[in-house]
């Protein structure tokens, strides 16, 4: 069995519809310098497609950067918690829109850890069970359950995907250690009700979902578990801070990756941050981050990157990658989404009014 799973190919898609912070001013009481100083977000995208079509998109981009087609992926993992439906797995949606056929597929969900899951996940598939070629997509379209009169939770997230490729490899690349884990405990301060089976079908406005999002207890519980997470990674390497090269963290609030960064005694120049562009697209976050700092050259080869994630549950996750040889890709995808001709206020429209 192979001892790694080199990372060969990567890409993410962002639907094209907008939604600034002075948009956001429009339909509830706050502001650009209310948002940008809580969280560091200015805006974020708005899917016009389910979140199968993002993850299709960013999938066939990453396997043409590996030089691979749909028929060659094996295994094809999902991390999400806003699926196209509860059955089928949004996985099983996306093998279908890709072609993917000769795929085992599943859906993860862990919330915004999702990603590091999925590649654990992976990772071990590859090394344990003989998987050859194994696509691991991070797509969320959470705008789309939204209550827009909650502005804590609504001025926060946004819709994207973004996937990698993973193929067996006897040289150190990969995610070479990975550690995972749960504060259960604390699971209602981020949780979405009446939105699965504990609901009740029959209530009056069934579908309209309330997000309880307890941002003090998420900052306190992030900060100290990624921490966590990553000292356990970094110590089953007997790696230390000075063995990193760069830190892709889950894109969340900009104030909880500057906290990071300081427990870890890490420069910002040293992390990838561009929840400015996109909010928190939960599970998408860590591989569209990555995806673009490859592209803007931030990656070289035998770098070490260090991946850390909280979310709902609470989950929480660290990963340390060894980059391989190659960052530039081997091809171009020409995979596009559907055209949108509305804005993303116009794409929101009705789900504003019900939850107003």
């Amino acid at each position: 069995m192979p001892k790694y799973a080199n990372i060969t190919g990567w890409g993410k898609c962002m639907p094209p519809a907008v939604m600034t912070n002075d948009d956001m001013a429009t339909i509830m009481d706050t502001s650009d310098e209310w948002i940008t100083s809580r969280s560091g977000i200015s805006e974020r995208r708005v899917s016009h497609v389910p979140a199968s079509d993002l993850a299709s998109v960013a999938g066939l981009r990453a396997l043409a950067a590996a030089g691979l087609v749909a028929e060659d992926v094996d295994l094809l993992i999902v991390a999400t918690c806003t699926p196209d439906t509860v059955i089928p797995s949004t996985a099983a949606h996306v093998q279908k829109k890709m072609g993917a056929a000769n795929a085992a597929v599943f859906d993860l969900n862990a919330g915004c850890s999702g990603f590091i899951y999925s590649l654990s996940v992976a990772t071990s598939m590859i090394r344990a069970a003989g998987y050859k070629k194994a696509l691991v997509i991070g797509c969320e379209r959470i705008t789309w359950f939204l209550n827009w009169s909650l502005r804590d939770s609504a001025v926060l997230f946004g819709d994207g995907a973004g996937a990698v490729v993973l193929e067996p490899s006897e040289k150190e690349s990969g995610l070479l250690a990975s550690h995972l884990g749960c504060e259960g405990d604390a699971l209602d301060a981020l949780i979405v009700s009446n939105f699965g089976t504990a609901g009740d079908r029959f209530v009056e406005n069934y579908g309209n979902f309330d997000v309880n999002f307890d941002g003090r207890e998420i900052f306190k519980r992030a900060v100290r578990g990624m921490a966590r997470e990553i000292r356990k990674v970094l110590s089953d390497l007997e790696f230390s801070n000075e063995d990193i090269d760069l830190i892709i963290p889950h894109q969340a609030n900009a104030r909880i990756i500057e906290s990071l960064a300081h427990h870890l005694s890490v420069p910002m120049s040293q992390v990838v941050l561009n929840i400015q562009n996109y909010g928190n697209t939960s599970a998408a976050t860590i591989p569209v981050a990555l995806v673009e700092a490859l592209d803007e050259g931030r990656i070289k080869s035998g770098d070490r990157l260090l991946l850390a994630a909280f979310g709902a549950g609470l989950t929480r996750g660290a990963g340390l990658i060894r980059w391989g040889e190659r960052t530039t890709p081997l091809a171009q995808s020409d995979a596009e989404l559907p055209p949108c001709d509305q804005t993303a206020l116009e794409i929101l429209s009705d789900a504003i009014k019900h939850t107003q």
